[in-house]
């Protein structure tokens, strides 16, 4: 790969994400390279434009991605999957890609079958976003020290995951892991989903709208998630449902767990049970 100030950076999917890592790209691109973004919303694109966000946009993949030497892909899993088999032909040779899909393991298996040999393919998951979705909230969302993870194939040239992993740290993250793509689904499940079901299983279980007067900030920590983007999340929750109900059944033991001593009265237990809760807490940094 040549230098990324130089390098075309094409973005599939300008929305929250694609949006965001537009604009961490900005400050490492130099004045001989471009960002190009492809979406179906020409005003969503028109409007990056206009705030210099990206050079140019498209709402046809092939005129952008037949320029590009690197190319993010910023779409739900199942997407990643339809756009790699509907337009893996218009990509350069050389072309080097990832995509930020928070589930690994299909997306990984069908690039080990299908993706050209003369492509290379790094899956990816940026641990960052918002609970608020769409391009006009790009801007407030920050890169700053948050978790990457990589899943790379067995196929992957080192020299272009150096050359990813580069790119990572100086759109501002802090750490990047590599792992499998079973691993990280089944971690995933844990510190992303299961997270995202009890904001949900949370608001669910009341219809108070004016519960947030008693509010002290408990509740808002534990239920910001909740404003989720519908589509994306169910379709991760299904996508990766035997890790997830694995999950939703191991908290359902610890919540059953903490209501027995709370309705036995076991004032001593239920203390040191949340003792050793607070020192877990505090041993995983």
């Amino acid at each position: 790969m040549k230098p990324i100030e130089t390098c075309t950076v094409g973005i599939v999917g300008l929305g929250l994400m694609g949006g965001a890592i537009a604009r961490a790209l900005g400050s490492i691109i130099g004045e001989r390279g471009r960002i190009v973004a492809h979406d179906l919303d020409g005003d969503t694109l028109a409007r990056a434009q206009a705030e210099g966000v990206i050079d140019e946009g498209f709402t046809a993949p092939k005129p952008m991605l037949d320029r590009c030497d690197l190319v993010f892909l910023c779409i739900n899993p199942a997407t990643v999957l339809r756009f790699m088999e509907t337009w893996m032909a218009a990509f350069p040779p050389g072309t080097l890609i990832t995509d930020i899909a928070g589930i690994k393991g299909n997306i990984v298996g069908a690039m080990e079958r299908t993706l050209r040999d003369d492509l290379d393919f790094i899956p990816g998951h940026p641990m960052a976003g918002s609970e608020k979705s769409g391009f006009v909230h790009a801007k407030h969302c920050s890169f700053h020290e948050k978790n990457y993870i990589l899943t790379p194939l067995k196929r992957n040239k080192p020299e272009n995951l150096d050359f990813l992993k580069n790119v990572i740290y100086r759109m501002g993250f802090g750490r990047i892991t590599e792992t499998t793509p079973g691993e990280h689904d089944r971690k995933i499940a844990f510190t992303s989903q299961l997270c995202h079901v009890i904001a949900a299983a949370l608001i669910d279980c009341e219809a108070d709208r004016e519960i947030t007067r008693f509010g002290g900030g408990s509740f808002e920590d534990l239920t910001r998630i909740a404003m989720l983007n519908a589509p994306m999340w169910a379709e991760l929750f299904l996508e990766n449902r035997e890790e997830l109900v694995q999950r939703i059944e191991q908290f359902e033991g610890s919540l059953d767990a903490l209501k027995g001593l709370i309705t036995g009265g076991r004032g001593e237990e239920l203390e040191e049970r949340l003792r050793l809760v607070r020192e877990r807490r505090a041993a995983m940094g």
